[in-house]
């Protein structure tokens, strides 16, 4: 093909990428803009193939095969418990993908970049603005993919999911950073030194990853996911300008843009800035004062009696509502109380389970109604006048604590107020903390009671007794 025609098609396919992210916008239309932006990825990617510049495929065809099969794997094994993880991985794909890139572009040889920059036997001539591109695409996707990594383990609880800090953590991260920027300045002062000082640079980003989310505490982690996401597509961007593909710039400034703007909104959500959650954390400076009290247990025969009688309910998933597999049983539930009459809705946190959007794509799955999923802010307008709100395996967005104990870590972000509704129940398996290992003032309520143990046999239980 032409590169007119090439360049006529990645028009084509980045335009489907801008509607199917806007498609994204509503879960009624999620689907569809998935479908969307991955067939235009696939265009994209059939059309880069039919460039010139490719002479062998043999190798491309073996890594589309081998990708093919990951995904579909991944795709179909993943549970939803697993989702951040594999979101996680994904971002760290992304940037490890994006660093080879570069790596590879270092050792393209363009005539119409070529200069006296860079001129080794090993790395062909580029230019310096190639030469810058091609560390930040090295840098950024290091970054993106050691980072992930970590936040993989946090968020698999295959390491702890504290804020983790090394003694003097800030001096070393500032002397990875000037490392780093020495590194790349000498690239253009000592062209010959080009091989090792990228290497350099390699190992400086992946330490660097390392170090940034190792000291984020496990409450900021969907925070910390859309973050990387942007971080992946800004690594990508900073590629395809290194090789000169407009269809990856823009598919990378798309991604990066969008996850900036998810960090943004994360951030709201938890009344942090971005900055306090990368250099403090939620558990880095403060300790939450002990929490004591008597809790009041509750037998599902109980709970159905109060539900029974109730005329408004509010449901409020978190990430317990995902291990226990739950949200079928939330929905025929909540199916059943307005059958009985009862105003039944769905409150959501942004930050509730352990990435963006995380509850949203669970009550999708089990075919709540939309209109039903109501924003914290307006809940919390009118909390007050629920009947019952029905806790399922959330802990720290629903904790008072944020709201009362400026001892707290998490003192300032923002709750759904459950507590102040008429009756609370909270279905938990025990006593523990949230992610953030924060006790929860709530359980000991005096309009609080706790269902104890595992949340879809508990609300199944509740579901048998309306059903006789």
């Amino acid at each position: 093909m032409s590169a007119e025609l090439i360049g006529a098609v990645y028009i084509f396919a980045a335009i489907l990428f801008i509607f199917g992210l806007k498609l994204l916008s509503s879960p009624a239309t999620a689907v569809r803009g998935n479908l969307i932006s991955s067939f235009a990825m696939l265009v994209a990617v059939l059309v880069t193939l039919a460039s010139n510049e490719i002479i062998d495929y043999r190798w491309i065809a073996v890594a589309a095969v081998a990708g093919a099969i990951v995904g579909a794997v991944a795709a179909r094994r993943v549970a939803m418990t697993g989702m951040p993880e594999m979101v996680a991985l994904f971002n760290g794909s992304g940037g490890i993908a994006s660093l080879l890139v570069g790596w590879a572009a270092l050792y393209m040889s363009d005539s119409a970049h070529i200069s006296t920059v860079v001129d080794t036997p090993d790395a062909p001539a580029v230019s310096a603005f190639t030469m810058i591109t091609i560390l930040i695409s090295i840098l950024i996707g290091g970054v993106t993919f050691s980072g992930s990594l970590v936040a993989w383990g946090k968020l698999s609880e295959a390491i702890s999911s504290a804020a983790v800090s090394l003694p003097g953590q800030r001096f070393l991260s500032l002397f990875n950073l000037i490392a780093l920027l020495a590194c790349s300045v000498l690239v253009f002062v000592q062209p010959a030194w080009t091989l090792p000082l990228v290497i350099a640079v390699i190992v400086l980003s992946l330490i660097l990853g390392v170090m940034a989310v190792m000291p984020i505490g496990g409450a900021d982690m969907p925070v910390v996911i859309s973050l990387l996401n942007s971080y992946s597509g800004l690594a990508a961007c900073a590629a395809g300008l290194a090789i000169d593909n407009s269809i990856l710039i823009v598919a990378g400034s798309l991604v990066g843009a969008a996850g900036i703007i998810l960090t943004n909104i994360m951030c709201k959500a938890m009344n942090r800035s971005l900055s306090n959650v990368l250099f403090s954390g939620f558990t880095a400076t403060t300790q939450a004062t002990k929490v004591e009290g008597e809790v009041k247990p509750i037998s599902a025969d109980d709970a159905y009696l109060i539900l029974e009688a109730a005329s408004s309910v509010v449901m409020v998933p978190g990430y317990g509502m995902a291990v226990a597999q739950a949200q079928h049983v939330v929905r025929e539930l909540g199916e059943l109380l307005e059958a009985n009459g009862a105003e039944v809705s769905y409150a959501i946190h942004p930050v509730a389970g352990r990435m963006p959007g995380h509850m949203n794509v669970l009550l999708a799955e089990a075919n709540v109604p939309y209109d039903q999923l109501v924003e914290m802010e307006d809940i919390n307008r009118r909390i007050e006048n629920v009947d019952v709100a029905v806790v399922i395996g959330a802990n720290d967005v629903v904790n008072p604590a944020a709201r009362e104990d400026e001892n707290s870590p998490i003192y300032g972000m923002p709750i759904i107020n459950v507590d102040h509704a008429r009756t609370v129940f909270v279905l938990k398996r025990s006593m523990a903390s949230g992610f953030s290992g924060v006790d929860n003032p709530l359980f000991f309520g005096q309009n609080t009671r706790m269902l104890f143990g595992d949340a879809k046999q508990s609300l199944s239980a509740v579901i048998a007794q309306f059903k006789n």
